[in-house]
C-alpha cells in the first residue's frame, strides 16, 4: 500500500497497487477520527465501571406498605375491567335484541 502526502496535508492511500491514491483523507479528518475512537473508549470503561459499581450497591427492599398499594392498584384495576366487561356485555345484548327486531320484521 503506497501512501502519499501532498502539500494540502491530505494523505493518500492507494488500495488496489496502481499508483493512484484512491482514498484521500486529511490530517484532520484522521484526528478526528482518532478522537472520536479514544472518547468511544472512555465512554465504554466509565460504563464499565458505572456497572460495576451498581453489582456491588445493596439491593432495595420493598416494605409493606409499597406491597400493599401495588396490591390494591392491581386489585381496582382488575374490578375497573370487569365493570368495563359489564357494561359492554349489555351493549352487546342491547344490540343483539335490535337486529332480532330488524331481522324479524324482513
Amino acid at each position: 500500500m503506497a501512501k502519499q502526502i501532498s502539500g494540502a496535508n491530505k494523505i493518500g492511500i492507494d488500495v488496489d497497487g496502481d499508483g493512484i491514491p484512491d482514498v484521500s483523507l486529511s490530517l484532520k479528518t484522521i484526528g478526528a477520527i482518532a478522537f472520536g475512537i479514544i472518547s468511544m473508549a472512555g465512554m465504554w470503561f466509565t460504563l464499565k465501571a458505572d456497572i460495576e459499581l451498581a453489582k456491588e450497591l445493596p439491593t432495595p427492599t420493598i416494605e409493606r406498605i409499597e406491597y400493599d398499594l401495588k396490591d390494591e392498584l392491581i386489585r381496582q384495576t382488575i374490578m375497573d375491567t370487569q365493570e368495563d366487561v359489564d357494561n359492554i356485555l349489555n351493549k352487546l345484548d342491547k344490540l343483539e335484541e335490535r337486529l332480532y327486531e330488524i331481522t324479524k320484521d324482513l
